[in-house]
């Protein structure tokens, strides 16, 4: 299967090593306004995704939609086709090429990865360490660093426009650098249920068991 998604993997906007760099004091509240103020999330995106010596792998396209807690849409329109859904229990791989779904508890494929700070609750912070905020290029720009240190990612960055999340840099294990730049961004607009909800299609390969939902107590 071939290997796309945001929690388990990205515009040449920011590398490891930053030339000019303004420290500033608001990057720990920027995040945790966005993980914690922002319910809704949806827009357009472009992904790529470049080697340790800064040679450009892949550029992907498509669209995110976020509904919190625990809900993301994360769909690859280009160069193929491959959905993403977390409905709150299970995450659905769906490569539409291979006809094939991968499916596995959202709560153990999300965990200490970028994509919980995406879908996650408020608490979603107490997984990653805050690690400075600086400016460059007019965008104030977030470090966050995961506290499992096996969790496959050695640092996240975000970065903010006039408060609102418009870039995502992500630095893996293997020292490659997945780099998200979002666009046509709308906040707390609602989203179709729908949206979040997955139905294998007939004749596709199914890999894995989704576990079964909790049920709230009366």
């Amino acid at each position: 299967m071939r290997q796309l998604g945001l929690s388990i993997a990205g515009l040449l906007f920011a590398t490891a090593v930053h030339a000019a760099e303004t420290a500033v004091d608001d990057g720990e509240a920027l995040v945790n306004e966005f993980v914690t103020d922002v319910v809704t999330f949806a827009g357009d995106f472009e992904q790529s995704l470049i080697d340790p010596d800064g040679r450009l792998l892949e550029t992907t396209t498509g669209t995110l939609e976020i509904q919190r807690p625990g809900q993301f849409r994360w769909v690859y329109s280009e160069p193929y086709e491959q959905w993403l859904i977390a409905d709150g229990t299970n995450i659905w791989s769906y490569d539409v090429d291979l006809e094939q779904v991968t499916v596995k508890a959202q709560a153990d494929a999300l965990a200490n990865t970028p994509a919980l700070l995406l879908g996650g609750s408020g608490e979603a912070m107490e997984q990653f360490e805050y690690d400075g905020s600086f400016v460059e290029s007019g965008l104030t720009w977030v470090r966050l660093l995961p506290v499992d240190t096996d969790s496959g990612f050695r640092r996240v960055e975000l970065g903010f426009y006039n408060r609102q999340l418009g870039r995502m840099v992500f630095l893996d294990n293997l020292e490659q650098t997945t780099v998200v730049v979002l666009k046509n961004v709308a906040v707390n607009e609602p989203i179709d249920a729908g949206r979040f909800e997955f139905v294998v299609p007939d004749d596709v390969d199914v890999v894995g068991k989704p576990a079964a939902a909790k049920l709230s107590a009366d």
